[in-house]
């Protein structure tokens, strides 16, 4: 799979460089891997959950969460926000544009 940006991992980790190494772990799993459905996809990543439209990761040991958009048939993974765990707790990432209410 792609990932639509690599940039947005790299500015989180230079501000939190504990979450360096879980989200360098998953940009490798994830780039090596061309997953069809999200059944496939948590068959390397257990933890992941789907939120509304949003596939939600996390990262370290449940320290930090990765939100992004997967266009499975484009192969594309879209970077949406690397959050906290505290900062994921108020919801504001909810907010975004791409989210989809159900």
């Amino acid at each position: 799979m792609r990932v639509i940006s690599r940039k947005a991992l790299r500015e989180f980790w230079e501000i939190h460089a504990t979450a360096q190494t879980g989200l360098l772990l998953w940009y490798q799993r994830i780039t090596e891997n061309d997953f069809q459905t999200f059944n496939a996809l948590r068959q390397i990543f257990p933890s992941a959950d789907l939120v509304s439209n949003f596939t939600v990761f996390n990262i370290g040991g449940n320290k930090f969460r990765l939100i992004t958009h997967i266009d499975y048939a484009y192969q594309l993974v879209f970077i949406r926000a690397v959050l906290t765990h505290a900062e994921y707790d108020k919801e504001n990432w909810k907010n975004d544009d791409w989210f989809k209410n159900s």
